[in-house]
């Protein structure tokens, strides 16, 4: 009876943090969204996506803990939240670094390899069924191919990611624009702002990436909770901090372009 309890408590927290979880990237989705409409910037369209996956993600892990895992669930946060997301949000800051034409090319293969991500996890059979009460992992359920998706979708990115802060940072301090293309410069109004708003977001993917390591201590559905949260809720202050720290110069159209 008590462990009953115990798990049904366990379950409702976890759902909470899952909760808001989901509140956070939808929050953030639509600020980066009514950006995008206003100033047409497609690293803003990148993140909007990477948020909307986030939340689904986000969402998926909330209903298997109200209601219980099922394969589906399980494929729906599988693909959303460890291939997909990652990968639209660094999508976001190749555009930062590298502008357009370079982003252009980068977001055709993305949407390529997102659709094929896609069919292969939900066609992917299992290798058994869930069992009541667990929390399930991809190296039970699935084979190879789904497993690499994973591992390539997420682990890439927030390298991408995290170099990409840390670069825009130092380039900052050198007192340089903050890119990696002479046709791509972006003039810095708050050198400040835009190195805090840099170093947030490289620890923000940190956390989103140490759900494995903080399993072990927390088991892995309060992990996979916790860290969605604290780390979208990072990334979102990154974004914040780091807002209108920063524009395009004339020579890429003289469009406002945030960190």
């Amino acid at each position: 009876m008590l462990i009953e309890v115990f798990t049904a408590s366990a379950n409702q927290t976890n759902a909470t943090l899952a909760g808001a979880a989901t509140l956070i990237a939808c929050a953030f989705a639509m600020l980066t969204f009514d950006r995008w409409q206003i100033r047409g910037q497609a690293h803003d369209l990148a993140w909007t996506i990477a948020m909307i996956l986030f939340a689904i993600g986000s969402l998926a892990l909330w209903w298997a803990e109200t209601t219980g895992w099922t394969l589906f669930i399980f494929k729906i946060f599988f693909v959303s939240g460890a291939v997909l997301n990652v990968a639209w949000l660094a999508l976001g800051t190749i555009y930062l670094l590298t502008g357009t034409k370079t982003g252009d090319r980068v977001r055709k293969c993305l949407t390529s390899l997102s659709a094929f991500s896609i069919g292969v996890v939900l066609i992917a059979p299992a290798k058994r069924e869930i069992i009541d009460g667990e929390f399930p992992s991809a190296r039970q359920l699935f084979g190879v191919t789904p497993r690499v998706l994973a591992a390539v979708g997420s682990g890439v990115p927030a390298l991408i990611i995290i170099f990409g802060a840390l670069w825009s940072t130092f380039r900052v301090i050198r007192k340089a624009t903050p890119t990696m293309s002479q046709k791509n410069l972006r003039i810095v109004k708050s050198p400040k702002r835009l190195a805090l708003g840099n170093v947030l977001v490289a620890t923000g993917t940190l956390v989103l990436s140490a759900s494995g390591s903080v399993a072990g201590r927390l088991g892995k559905d309060r992990a996979f909770a916790v860290t969605l949260l604290i780390g979208l809720c990072i990334l979102f202050a990154g974004f914040l901090v780091a807002s209108n720290s920063a524009r395009t110069s004339a020579k890429d159209n003289s469009v406002v372009r945030d960190s």
